[in-house]
Order: structure tokens, then sequence, then C-alpha cells
């Protein structure tokens, strides 16, 4: 899921749990977050594996940089909040996956939304993967810092072979920080448990080509961690002023009543044991296999069959194990 992929997660907080939260406090929710333009035409189709009382949202995160007028989904997963066994599951898509495109051919996963939008990367999602999915939102590189900044900073653990590739990126996160009180430009001089601010924090999630894609995911897992844990620990009275400072970088199909009726369904589950799957199974050779593949690059590649286990997991709660 690179980057953002892991952070995602945080929308169950932020894009859900935090609007009915703010709700409650204020009586009051603003929609800005609420795009109207957002072409969901297919949401409304139910052709794929579909079963009452489970509702799959699409969670997209943009790797659109300030002025870009085209973006790929940089990270994508599937939340599925699940009445039927009461429990609140994520799904993450490797965005180098290879699947068919309709109108392109086999391509990446990532590069559905550039060709064509929510439309075409929902029903690419829904084609490739046989899941119907019903919501949809997108966030991009700007939230991503926006979220941090508004709890404080992430603490994660920086190793030696990170510092050289994290600050590489620093001047150009440091660019897209429109903060007028961020201060001087700050690299992280040292390894071992660190404090990150948004610009920073985001530098550290695209790292890459020091080890692996997998690397990476584990990096974004630890910024996942740590802003939970922020979270937790932030008042209530705060995450209003968080949504508001996030929600200009934040589209979604869904009006604030459906945000409600979402967040009040997520808040009655235990979001602190959120059951997690990724897929294509990368830990199983059996059914996945990964590496340059012709004029596409270094792709990954499932075998059709894998599906299932997908499947069971969202819409049976059955945990797959390798």
């Amino acid at each position: 899921m690179k980057t953002l992929r892991r952070i995602i997660k945080l929308l169950l907080v932020m894009v859900i749990v935090i609007p009915i939260i703010a709700y409650f406090l204020t009586f009051k929710i603003s929609g800005v977050i609420h795009d109207k333009n957002i072409d969901t035409s297919s949401l409304t189709e139910y052709s794929h594996s579909h079963k009452d009382g489970i509702k799959n949202i699409l969670i997209m995160g943009s790797d659109a940089r300030p002025g870009d007028k085209v973006s790929r989904s940089d990270s994508l997963m599937i939340m599925s909040i699940d009445s039927i066994h009461d429990d609140v599951k994520i799904t993450s898509l490797a965005r180098d996956t290879l699947v068919n495109i309709d109108d392109h051919g086999k391509s990446k996963l990532t590069h559905a939304y550039a060709f064509g939008k929510e439309k075409l990367l929902i029903k690419t999602v829904e084609d490739n993967f046989d899941i119907d999915i019903d919501d949809f939102v997108a966030i991009d590189f700007k939230s991503f810092m926006a979220i941090i900044d508004a709890v404080g900073g992430v603490t994660v653990e920086v190793k030696d072979h990170d510092i050289n590739e994290l600050n590489k990126f620093i001047p150009e996160t440091y660019s897209w920080d429109t903060r007028q009180d961020k201060g001087d430009m700050q690299l992280v001089k040292s390894s071992g448990i660190q404090k990150l601010n948004g610009y920073q924090a985001l530098s550290f999630a695209r790292i890459r080509h020091n080890d692996s894609a997998f690397g990476r995911d584990n990096r974004q897992r630890m910024i996942l961690s740590s802003l939970m844990k922020e979270l937790k620990a932030t008042s209530k009275f705060k995450y209003l002023s968080i949504l508001k400072t996030a929600a200009p970088y934040i589209t979604t199909n869904m009006d604030t009543m459906k945000l409600i009726k979402y967040g009040l369904s997520i808040m009655t589950k235990d979001i602190s044991n959120i059951k997690q799957m990724e897929f294509p199974l990368v830990d199983n050779p059996k059914y996945t296999t990964s590496g340059i593949y012709g004029s596409h690059g270094w792709v990954i590649r499932f075998d059709p069959t894998s599906v299932s286990f997908l499947k069971d997991f969202i819409y049976n709660d059955i945990d797959y194990k390798n």
C-alpha cells in the first residue's frame, strides 16, 4: 500500500468516529468533506459478492503533490463495517498488483485512478477482487501532514539506514507544509526513537529504496500505531479542531448523515482490535508472485483462486492463515 498505506486506518477515527464525537459535543458537523462531484455510480450496482449487514468503504490515499492535475492511488484499503460479526476489518490492497482495467488492459492497480478517477478505480477493485464497494473516501499528502501535526507528532524508531533516505525527502515535504508556524526545516540527525512532525513523518513513510516495499509497510505501521496512541491521549474536545484542519484535504461521497450512521455503528465496536489482512497474499508463493513482468515493471501477480481468502475474511470473518 506504500505511502499513506497503513495510515489510512486513521480514517476510522478521522472521517467516521471523530465527526460523530464532534457532533455530540457541538451539535453540528461541517459538511466540507462531502464532494457531490465524486462519480460513484457503480456503488449502487450489487453485481459482485455482497452480504447484508456488511458495508465496505474503499479508502484511497492519493499521491497528488500540490499543483498536480493527475494523480494515482498511492494506497488502497477496504474498511469493512461488519454488523453480523460485530467488528471492523481493514484489508490492504497492494498498489503494484497487476489487474485488468476496463479499456486499458492489464496494468498496476495504482493506475486505475489516474485512468478514470474514482469510478474506474471502484470498478477495477470490484471486478478484480469480487467485492462490492458501498462508499468511497480519498485523502492526500496534505491531510497526512495535517493530521499528524494536529496531534503533536508521532514517535517512531528511525534506523541508521533510514536517515539518508528520510532526509532526502524532507525538503520536498517541507515545501508542501503550508502552516505559517512550521518554523525552519528540520532534518533528522540521529537514529533511535524520534518524535517526527508532519512533514518528517511523511518523508519517513515514503522511504523505500533502502530496503523494500514491505519495509516501507512496516514504517507506516509504526506511524499508525503512534498516531492512534496520540489520538487516544488527545482530549475529545480537540477532535473537532483536528477534523477541521484535515477536512479540506479529505473527500468522500458520503454526506453527514451517512457518516453519523457509520460512526454510530463503529463506536459500538472495539476499534483497538481491528482485524487486518493484506491482499494479494504476499507471504504465500503458492498464490502470489512478484517481480519484473514485461513492460509493466515490478508487479505483484495473484492466483485468482486466492480471492476466496479475501472474501472469507470480509464476509465470513475467517482470518487468513498461511
